[in-house]
């Protein structure tokens, strides 16, 4: 009975290990793949795509810096995603802890139907998005992409912030209240500082959304001075349609910024998943 447990775990580690090592390679290869044909020549990755690079130099960043408006994309790309990210923060911690910490009528009909909007496909928002933004006189301007990133943001902070708004005892507040703090300086000071971690998860969540999102930015926006770095990989394939190596230098300055920023948070992240099913 014992070999017989011991050969199932052996098994069952097996297997695991096993899935977890083509989980990595399907997610991580494609990414270094772009990033080490960024380094390569046209020949090189038409004569062996898989191959490393014979060297490493930064000459196809350079020729997309230059020949592309690229600082301006990145300006906008980055100033954008940080600002609907800073702003649906503020305003949805707020939101998320009161559902979190008080008690009033249909509070959980409310935060289902907040909730409830992640269901809806990007798509069907295509046509009340764009007569909305219109009649705001906003077409064409990085404040409609800002204004829409803090909408389309507001279920994924609401799930995660209210998780981590409930894990916090209430105890703390409840001092606060007695020494004679409100509302604002009971959030701000006790309450805001504890969420950290649900924070940083939003908003690592959000920012990679807003600044991969390709559909509304070539929805909303024309002028080139308007634009996002997605939205303008599709004028990079027509620049580069046959610089493969400019091409790829592209893509990997558009998906770094991504991947460094969970990087920094991504212990936060861990941390809020980990600590989301508690209750306070």
């Amino acid at each position: 009975m014992y070999i017989k447990t011991k050969i199932f775990d052996s098994i069952s580690k097996t297997v695991m290990y096993l899935v977890l090592i083509f989980t990595v390679l399907v997610s991580v290869l494609p990414l270094v793949w772009v990033v080490m044909s960024s380094f390569k020549t046209n020949f090189e990755i038409l004569a062996n795509p898989l191959a490393l690079p014979t060297s490493f130099n930064f000459d196809a960043y350079r020729e997309v810096w230059g020949l592309t408006d690229f600082p301006t994309l990145f300006i906008n790309s980055f100033t954008i995603a940080s600002s609907a990210v800073i702003v649906s923060l503020l305003i949805y911690s707020m939101a998320a802890y009161v559902i979190a910490k008080y008690n009033f009528r249909f509070k959980n009909v409310m935060y289902a139907l907040f909730v409830l909007t992640l269901l809806v496909p990007t798509h069907a928002r295509a046509a009340p998005v764009m007569m909305i933004t219109r009649e705001m006189g906003l077409f064409d301007t990085r404040m409609a992409l800002i204004l829409l990133y803090i909408s389309i943001g507001m279920a994924i902070c609401l799930f995660v912030l209210r998780s981590t708004f409930m894990s916090i005892p209430k105890e703390f507040s409840e001092a606060a209240w007695i020494e004679g703090a409100g509302f604002l300086k009971t959030f701000f000071t006790i309450n805001l500082p504890l969420a950290k971690t649900g924070l940083a998860t939003a908003g690592t969540l959000m920012f990679i959304h807003n600044w991969n999102e390709y559909f509304f930015a070539a929805l909303l926006t024309g002028r080139p001075e308007n634009r996002t770095i997605p939205y303008a990989i599709r004028f990079f394939q027509g620049m580069f349609n046959q610089n493969f190596t400019a091409m790829f230098a592209a893509l990997t300055l558009v998906i770094l910024p991504g991947i460094l920023v969970y990087a920094i948070f991504q212990e936060q992240v861990a941390r809020s998943l980990v600590s989301s099913g508690v209750k306070g």
